[in-house]
């Protein structure tokens, strides 16, 4: 079994203590490595604050909050050895981009952490190739369409062999296409790779094909588990400001018309394939 490579126990914080409440209140999850996991919320609900604490970004208050592979974010001497270790890929692909060209771009975290220059040849071109953008090596990343520029970024985090890569909603501002080619090189990299992953975001369909949910809502975990089970809380997905996927919504509309499905089709494939079987039955 895969170790817990981060550990959060009983995490609160606010970013101004005079605030009445908290942005974060009694968070405790672990992460296992390897996992494809995702913190779903409604914007205001926490999941990215929580993310800054989770690569190192914001720091505890209080010691054995937050562990990342061993280390206790609480020492900040050892931050940026957890900095090392995750990764994150940002909402807008614009604000990722610090070089005038692609190698240079994927270059910047190796040249900071002082990567022999052969080293560093060698895990561009592997990173490049492992996101599919080697054949744009000497482009100009602002020339790049956003799903283009999102994937030169992660491959900018994979140079630096990190063990977990954050999404923080980075596909939010891109379209289907973009969205699909970020989601399928991440997938990617978690199966061959073993890249443990943690998607943030608000869009329940990204989520579906998770190996777990935490669901947040008003800075506290409102529902955890593996995805057939969240998806059945419709009731508290709702509450939490989430909009359920597509196919839930027709399997709830056709619920309340008499019409029921003996499972909860969580892709619009299953629903089909369900569908299908009730009208052979009549």
């Amino acid at each position: 079994m895969s170790k817990n490579l981060i550990s959060i126990c009983n995490l609160s914080f606010k970013y101004d203590a005079e605030e009445v409440e908290n942005v974060l209140t009694d968070i405790s999850l672990s992460i296992k490595q390897g996992e494809w996991v995702s913190i779903v919320g409604h914007n205001g609900s926490g999941k990215s604050t929580l993310a800054k604490f989770i690569n190192g970004l914001l720091t505890p208050t209080n010691p054995n909050s937050v562990n990342i592979n061993g280390i206790d974010t609480f020492d900040e001497d050892k931050i940026w050895e957890v900095r090392k270790q995750v990764g994150m890929v940002f909402q807008n692909p614009d604000n990722q981009m610090v070089a005038t060209t692609v190698r240079d771009d994927v270059a910047f975290g190796l040249e900071n952490t002082g990567v022999e220059r052969n080293e560093m040849k060698n895990r561009i071109n592997w990173a490049l190739q492992k996101v599919k953008m080697e054949n744009y090596l000497n482009h100009e990343p602002y020339r790049l369409s956003g799903g283009q520029k999102q994937r030169v970024a992660i491959a900018g985090i994979i140079a630096m062999l990190p063990l977990v890569i954050i999404l923080d909603e980075a596909t939010s501002m891109l379209d289907p296409m973009g969205r699909k080619e970020v989601l399928e090189t991440v997938w990617k990299l978690n199966k061959e790779e073993g890249i443990t992953v943690i998607n943030i975001t608000h869009d329940l369909e990204e989520a579906i094909f998770s190996d777990r949910l935490f669901v947040m809502n008003k800075g506290r975990i409102s529902i955890e588990g593996v995805p057939k089970e969240v998806f059945q809380e419709s009731q508290k997905l709702v509450e939490a400001g989430l909009e359920l996927p597509f196919s839930l919504q027709v399997q709830s509309s056709l619920a309340n018309k008499g019409i029921e499905i003996a499972r909860t089709c969580l892709t619009k494939e299953v629903l089909v394939n369900e569908l299908w079987k009730l009208k052979s039955k009549t």
